[in-house]
């Protein structure tokens, strides 16, 4: 199932490994695809919204709520 999520506070390639590896470690099959600059990250995983959501903002990011 592919997702997107708008995720505040990435800045870096640091910032985009640390969610890629996030979900990466609920879903080893997930693919996940980022645009900084937009501040969108897209995820294809059979993981429910909440368990990737909650798997980033671990991290320290804020997941908003699609406009």
């Amino acid at each position: 199932m592919n997702q997107s999520f708008n995720v505040q506070g990435m800045t870096c390639g640091h910032c985009e490994r640390a969610v890629t590896q996030a979900v990466k470690a609920l879903d080893p099959q997930a693919q996940v695809s980022i645009d900084r600059p937009a501040g969108t990250v897209d995820v294809a995983s059979a993981l429910s919204r909440e368990a990737i959501a909650a798997a980033i903002a671990e991290e320290g990011y804020t997941v908003a709520e699609p406009a």
